[in-house]
């Protein structure tokens, strides 16, 4: 698997907005500052576990685990004959 283009360019700029335009979008108040700073590490964080997952997707690091039997009855229909 290949890395798409049009899913990171959709989820980067959906936590964009929620990232950098949100933040100036908010009432003022007297909390403002913490909901800008909720909002931004919000984006943050959760783009980046995205990120993390749709990467680790790409270059698995555990494979499919066969049993001895199956590997034989697979190397004997593709013509690898295993000696054993």
């Amino acid at each position: 698997m290949g890395a798409a283009f049009l899913p990171v360019l959709i989820f980067t700029s959906l936590w964009g907005v929620v990232g950098i335009v949100l933040p100036f979008l908010l009432p003022k108040g007297p909390d403002r500052g913490v909901q800008q700073l909720m909002l931004m590490m919000t984006a943050a964080t959760c783009y980046l576990f995205w990120l993390c997952c749709y990467m680790a997707q790409m270059n698995p690091l555990v494979g499919p685990k066969l049993n001895n039997h199956t590997i034989l009855i697979i190397a004997r229909e593709w013509g690898n004959l295993i000696e054993g």
